[in-house]
């Protein structure tokens, strides 16, 4: 990492870990988790975050992802190969369901947000984290073919390219969950936007200071602050009566 990069860490970054987009996930989670809660990792692939371990937080914690990998899923419980479209679970079974980074991924988000009602108890939250619609980072991805997106995230990121996925950003906005969230029986308790570190510009020093310039416009220039890079949501499904 260059100096110019660890400098902007300095000047720009000083209270903001790495990985802070995780880790603010993870906090939401365990605000409003409990020790006799069911838990699905929606997406929880083979377990490579370990912000995303909820081992000792919950009563069981389970997860559902199309990689074969989740089966064995140290962080979970129980593992299934399956998708958001069709969860193979029973009806009002989960207290909180998570999705870290899936919604971007979503061709037809409706019918995922319908499931997560179903298998949700009344008064249940979904929990997610998504990259904003309204970001750099999501338009530079839909100008670039999925083939270089491996390139651009392995310059930045230790991620293999079994864990790089297509990206659709149907569900990436503030307006656009608030709808989705209504029409599949889920109402709305926060939506947030986030801004960070540049991790995806990291890759040069000139790049990752205008990353920190945006950054910091973002967070301190009123009106600015819905162009942040992520969004955190919670949803419940409302209790009867």
């Amino acid at each position: 990492m260059s100096r110019l990069v660890d400098w902007c860490n300095w000047m720009f970054h000083s209270e903001i870990p790495s990985g802070w987009d995780d880790l603010v996930l993870r906090e939401e989670v365990l605000s409003v988790l409990r020790p006799e809660h069911v838990v699905l990792d929606l997406g929880a692939g083979a377990g490579i975050l370990p912000a995303m371990n909820f081992r000792g937080h919950a009563r069981r914690i389970c997860g559902l992802d199309p990689d074969e990998r989740v089966v064995d899923n140290p962080n979970l419980d129980e593992g299934r190969v399956g998708v958001g479209e069709s969860i193979p679970w029973e009806a009002n079974h989960f207290d909180v369901v998570v999705a870290d980074n899936v919604l971007e991924h979503l061709t037809n988000p409706d019918k995922v947000f319908r499931e997560v009602a179903r298998v949700l108890k009344p008064g249940g939250l979904f929990v997610a984290k998504t990259p904003n619609a309204w970001h750099y980072m999501p338009m530079v991805s839909r100008l670039v073919p999925f083939r270089y997106h491996h390139r651009l995230i392995r310059s930045t990121h230790d991620r293999a390219a079994v864990d790089v996925f297509p990206t659709k950003y149907v569900a990436n906005s503030p307006r656009a969950l608030a709808g989705i969230a209504g029409r599949c029986g889920l109402s709305v308790r926060s939506i947030r936007v986030r801004e960070g570190r540049p991790g995806y510009l990291a890759f040069s020093g000139p790049t990752y200071l205008l990353g920190s310039l945006y950054g910091w416009a973002v967070r301190n220039v009123p009106g600015l602050w819905r162009f942040g890079g992520f969004l955190t949501v919670v949803l419940e499904k409302p209790a009867p009566g």
